[in-house]
């Protein structure tokens, strides 16, 4: 049997906090089915976002359906198109994912979209897929301003680009996160301390086996499709 393998993108500038650690209880449900998962940290990248060059859409050129930008994002780009599942990790900045996601998605899903009059997506593999998201606003806003009415919010388009390149994203997501290590140090009146830490304590950690649980279940899905 071909070695199985699904990426975990962190766009997170942390790496053992909300986000890093959902991402590796997802990986965790992963290497439970005994399908390999890697975490990529963002932040660890030198890369830009899409720069307009079009050798994605050049018609007969070498690069038609792949990004060509040489950086270091470049040699990612060509593993996670052809693995066989994809997790997109990122803490919610004003209501959308990280900026460093944003780049991500334009250089992974841009050369996949064709200029015809159905975009007709072309990636070399239809991946499972997952969104993790982790933020400071209960589900209610989420759900009303973040994916929006029919998809409409910022969160709503970026999932559907996902479906229409990929398969439609499997949602994992942690409300009411807490923030700092110590609020007494910041200029955060808004919030309740005490609320975000029972939050912490009580609803995080099944937020941690949710992420978990949805990582094996993509294993298992690979698995028994063949993928």
């Amino acid at each position: 049997m071909d070695n199985k393998k699904i990426y975990i993108i962190n766009g997170s500038p942390r790496k053992n906090q909300n986000t890093a650690k959902m991402c590796s209880s997802f990986a965790q449900g992963v290497e439970s089915t005994g399908t390999e998962a890697e975490i990529i940290n963002l932040y660890d990248l030198n890369f830009k976002g899409c720069q307009s060059c079009f050798a994605c859409k050049l018609r007969g050129g070498k690069n038609l359906g792949r990004c060509a930008y040489p950086d270091d994002l470049k040699e990612v780009l060509n593993k996670v198109s052809y693995s066989n599942g994809i997790a997109f990790a990122s803490p919610i900045y004003f209501g959308d994912v990280t900026g460093v996601m944003k780049a991500f998605m334009e250089r992974l899903l841009f050369p996949f979209v064709t200029y015809d009059e159905n975009y007709t997506p072309i990636p070399p593999k239809k991946l499972e897929t997952a969104v993790i998201y982790t933020m400071n606003v209960n589900e209610e806003m989420f759900i009303k301003s973040y994916i929006g009415a029919n998809n409409s919010g910022p969160l709503g388009f970026f999932e559907n680009w996902i479906s229409h390149i990929y398969k439609k994203p499997v949602r994992v997501c942690a409300f009411n996160t807490y923030q700092f290590s110590d609020y007494s140090k910041y200029v955060a009146d808004v919030w309740d301390e005490k609320e975000k830490a029972k939050q912490r304590d009580e609803v995080f950690p099944i937020d941690l086996k949710n992420a978990y649980e949805a990582g094996k279940n993509m294993g298992f899905m690979i698995i028994n499709n063949g993928k």
